[in-house]
């Protein structure tokens, strides 16, 4: 039960599987138990055991408010080590409960507990929390909901009611012997057989109409959606037939309002988007489909649930359908994501920083790793890899935090450069340039309080697509976004330093680049990496480390009194 185990324990009749809290004048602690379990699920007319988290799935809500505390005591019923992951919590000092397996922890070990120490800053809107074991997040995953300080209120007119609205996916097969089979094999791993809209495939899915998700709605009246992409692979496109969006926040920060017929959301990120419901009353759909614009394999299907009013009215034959791009629309795609504002209000500010006093330029590709006597199921009879800068991740067995925290030699090394050794068409003809990746557990060391940019250039080695990248502990500004290659003499004219959308997780455009910028203000071990889970697989990772600063504060907090323990510490 770890630490505050017999505080739980106390209240255990009461409380189990939920969550209950303290307040005090400042801000409040919750306490949540998260129970690892198998349980059967039948969808696409079968059924099949699936790792859950209190047996529900999605998996249960965390509700906070703003600069709040949550601990999560994690007990794992299951029959495999994992690890939880806040998506989007910045965790400040406090990267001993960030939960990436083996860069922050080692897998919670079957049949024993963990409790998790989440600490909320500046965060307000929708973020998430996910499993970050190989591909246990597929099916263990769920909602952070985080609300105004109390007295405080939205930066908009207060929805009617609010709705919870996980994108994910379904696999007939079982998840982790699916990314296991590619492991060996070098070859792509198996699609998912449906996207879900809460957990419902919907009804354009075999057996799969009786149980559609509805969210039932009043005439008149304004509705607060909170967005997850939870999807392991795919990028999304999603919309409800004949009803504006109003988008407000992103990523656990606020935005601009823009009305658009349909929003693109890339695994890991969240959107907060107000509808109205004034249109007349019968059955919409509000469907979800991909957005991939690549020539790799990916799950083309549809899953809808249905925006259904309340009233006496009779429902047409099937439910109205909205009009969402093609899948491989990357302008639409573009599009969408280029409207997207800070708030950048009195209340809440916007601060990019202005002199840069530390630039990573990091390219982005798919790669290959030749194998002997073209033995293995990838392109030309090689292994399916990917890398920043040309380095393939290797995930040690001793996780890097309490290497780098004891001093534990040869766990990893600080060689991770600033840029590529040398710089060649990147989005054009590339030829064998970097198709094989060096291998190799390398991070970026950054001083406390430096200001940084980072320069994210896709590639066209390999199968070029969109990439999400996600950065552990920081939200960063999306200062500037385009195609072809970086130049670093006309590229920075298109930057908006004034009202750039403050993100944790952004796509990186199809042979094109983005330039984030944040100030390194949260010492740790940060994950950074693409959340298309294949390609994480695959080595698309890197570990940025803030070193510590001069005073207490601006140090990582002690470790807990007790961490799960590591195969080989």
């Amino acid at each position: 039960m770890g630490a505050y185990g017999g505080l739980i324990f106390a209240f255990i009749g009461f409380v189990f599987l939920h969550g209950w809290s303290f307040y005090s004048a400042q801000a409040a602690v919750h306490y949540y138990d998260f129970v690892l379990e198998e349980k059967n699920f039948t969808k696409l007319c079968s059924t099949k055991s699936i790792l859950t988290v209190n047996g529900s799935f999605p998996g249960p809500e965390i509700r906070v408010h703003k600069g709040d505390t949550v601990f999560v005591t994690v007990h794992n019923h299951g029959t495999y080590g994992v690890t939880i992951h806040w998506h989007g919590v910045k965790q400040p000092r406090n990267p001993w409960s960030d939960g990436p397996e083996n860069i922050t922890q080692c897998p919670i070990p079957p049949n024993t507990s963990f409790t998790q120490e989440i600490i909320f800053s500046d965060e307000e809107g929708t973020l998430w929390w996910h499993a970050h074991s190989d591909w246990t997040r597929a099916t263990v995953h769920g909602a952070i909901i985080i609300f105004p300080k109390p007295g405080d209120t939205y930066p908009y007119p207060k929805p009617a009611a609010e709705q919870t609205l996980v994108l994910g996916e379904w696999y007939k097969g079982d998840v982790m012997a699916i990314i296991e089979e590619a492991i060996a094999t070098g070859g792509d791993p198996n699609l998912s057989d449906a996207f879900t809209i809460n957990g419902q495939p919907g009804d354009l899915y075999d057996c799969s109409n009786t149980t559609t998700f509805r969210m039932l709605v009043d005439y008149g009246k304004t509705y607060l959606l909170r967005v997850i992409n939870a999807v392991m692979n795919e990028e999304i496109f999603f919309g409800i037939a004949n009803h504006t969006l109003r988008v407000v926040g992103t990523d656990g920060a606020y935005l601009k309002p823009i009305n658009v017929e349909y929003i693109m959301i890339t695994p890991g990120q969240t959107m907060d988007i107000l509808v109205k419901a004034n249109k007349p009353r019968s059955h919409y759909y509000m469907m979800g489909s991909p957005f991939a614009d690549t020539n790799a394999p990916f799950d083309n299907t549809l899953t809808t649930a249905i925006f259904q009013y309340r009233g006496k009215y009779t429902p047409p034959s099937s439910p109205y359908v909205p009009s969402l791009p093609v899948y491989n629309n990357k302008s639409a795609a573009g599009n969408f994501t280029a409207l997207l504002r800070s708030l950048a209000s009195k209340k809440h500010p916007v601060c990019v920083p202005l002199n840069i006093t530390k630039r990573i330029f990091m390219t982005v590709s798919v790669n290959q790793i030749e194998c002997a006597n073209a033995s293995c199921s990838g392109p030309d009879g090689n292994r399916l890899s990917a890398s920043l800068t040309n380095i393939s991740f290797v995930t040690p067995s001793i996780d890097i935090l309490q290497a780098y925290y004891r001093h534990i030699e040869n766990v990893y090394n600080n060689t991770f450069p600033d840029k590529p050794p040398y710089f060649f068409n990147f989005t054009g003809d590339v030829g064998n340039n970097t198709v094989y990746p060096s291998l190799g557990t390398k991070v970026n060391m950054i001083k406390y309080g430096s200001a940084v940019e980072i320069i994210w250039q896709g590639t066209n080695v390999g199968a070029a697509e969109n990439h999400p990248m996600h950065l552990h502990g920081y939200s960063f500004y999306v200062v500037g976004m385009g195609d072809g290659n970086f130049d670093n003499k006309t590229s920075p004219s298109k930057y908006n330093l004034v009202d750039p959308p403050l993100v944790n997780t952004i796509g990186l455009p199809k042979n094109g680049w983005t330039v984030i910028r944040f100030v390194a203000d949260n010492p740790g071990v940060w994950f950074m990496h693409c959340h298309l889970e294949r390609h994480a697989s695959w080595g698309m990772d890197t570990v940025l480390i803030v070193q510590n600063g001069h005073t207490k504060d601006q140090k990582i907090r002690r470790p807990p009194k007790y961490m799960p323990p590591c195969s080989m510490s």
